[in-house]
């Protein structure tokens, strides 16, 4: 076989000249103008005196600072003065600075790459009057555990404050000084007084479902609705049919609601009212009127958000599973083992997630219109509603 012949760059016609013309660029060529092209008109054309993008380094220039100063003062961090930090976001405002989300996007990346990116706290403000207590809630300190993890991967400290421990007036101090710019205020028992009188409007807000009414501030919940919704369908997915609700009145909870939403998609003889205790009835007068309920309506399960539910029915004799299966609306809190994990850690960290996001926009003080997130719940299977 005849060896192949290798060839100049002269006989391929290669020359000086030919290769310089490929590293013409792009204006410099002539291209064929598309439809889409041809069809814009001069004023959708884009501009090519358009302005560039205000960066960080154009405000620092501005102020006479550093960039990485101007940074801190956006970001709400520590290591920059009040006064310093309020001019600087004037001037940015003034300047028409919006962040580039492809870097704010990669500056998050970088954070949560590293072994220790803390640069700032969050506030966690438990107001309850005996600040263990609510460490008695699993739930709750989930949330805790779920925040704190979520502060961490962006970059904060989550950082708790008793209000038994400390007045309005020096808390405020405390957060100042230690630039404290975003508040969690986890779920409370009753009402509290403590915070009535603090000022809010230096600081992101947002809290934990709905027992909090007062501030009016965004929030992030369980779903109650779509969660009581699930286990109802998965109890009638189970070969239940005359499904009951037994639950403590409260008037922002939305368990109830969901039950009631669920049962009408039953044949009305399969639908039971639900049996609503008064808030803070003594346990004998709850169970006298689930007797009276399970007498009159003879329920082959039960949906409960009430701890004591289980108690009672054992008190009357009943057997659960055998005569009546049970299931609640959270599992974190009850020996009851089947219903819904409302998912509480995720939900500590969509708090952090939104709290971190205003504090971004600088939206301070309490919001003319709140927002309220809500996480969906899982359905966990257990031997207190087996399949029929």
């Amino acid at each position: 076989m005849e060896p192949p012949k290798h060839h100049t760059r002269r006989e391929l016609g290669f020359t000086q000249a030919s290769v310089r013309l490929t590293c013409y660029s792009r204006s410099q060529m002539r291209f064929p103008i598309t439809r889409h092209e041809s069809d814009m008109t001069q004023e959708n054309r884009p501009s090519a005196t358009s302005s560039p993008r205000v960066t960080l380094r154009d405000i620092a220039n501005e102020m006479g600072v550093s960039h990485v100063t101007v940074s801190k003062a956006l970001r709400g961090l520590s290591g920059v003065s009040e006064s310093l930090r309020k001019r600087i976001q004037q001037k940015a405002e003034q300047m028409q600075y919006t962040p580039d989300p492809m870097l704010a996007s990669l500056s998050r990346y970088r954070f949560t790459k590293q072994d220790n990116p803390i640069h700032s706290e969050l506030a966690w403000i438990n107001t309850w009057r005996h600040p263990d207590r609510i460490q008695e809630h699993k739930e709750f300190t989930l949330y805790w555990e779920g925040a704190k993890e979520g502060a961490r991967r962006l970059g904060y400290r989550l950082q708790t404050f008793h209000t038994a421990e400390v007045s309005p007036k020096r808390l405020k101090e405390i957060l100042d000084t230690r630039n404290i710019r975003g508040v969690l205020l986890p779920p409370e028992r009753g009402q509290s007084e403590a915070l009535q009188p603090f000022n809010w409007s230096d600081y992101a807000l947002v809290r934990f479902g709905q027992s909090h009414n007062r501030p009016k501030i965004h929030s992030v919940g369980s779903a109650q609705f779509s969660n009581t919704v699930l286990a109802y369908e998965k109890a009638r997915e189970l070969g239940y049919r005359r499904i009951g609700f037994v639950c403590e009145y409260r008037p922002l909870r939305l368990f109830g609601a969901g039950y009631e939403w669920a049962q009408k998609t039953a044949p009305k003889g399969q639908q039971i009212p639900l049996l609503a205790f008064p808030p803070s009835a003594p346990f004998e007068k709850q169970q006298d009127a689930l007797q009276k309920w399970l007498t009159k309506n003879g329920p082959d399960a039960i949906l409960t958000d009430n701890s004591e539910t289980l108690s009672m029915l054992q008190n009357l004799g009943y057997r659960i599973p055998q005569d009546i299966g049970l299931a609640t609306t959270s599992i974190h809190d009850t020996v009851i083992d089947t219903g819904i994990d409302q998912c509480p850690y995720e939900i500590g960290r969509a708090a952090v997630r939104m709290l971190t996001a205003l504090i971004a926009e600088k939206s301070f003080g309490i919001p003319s219109s709140h927002n309220d997130s809500l996480i969906e719940g899982k359905w966990v299977q257990g031997a207190m509603l087996p399949p029929r």
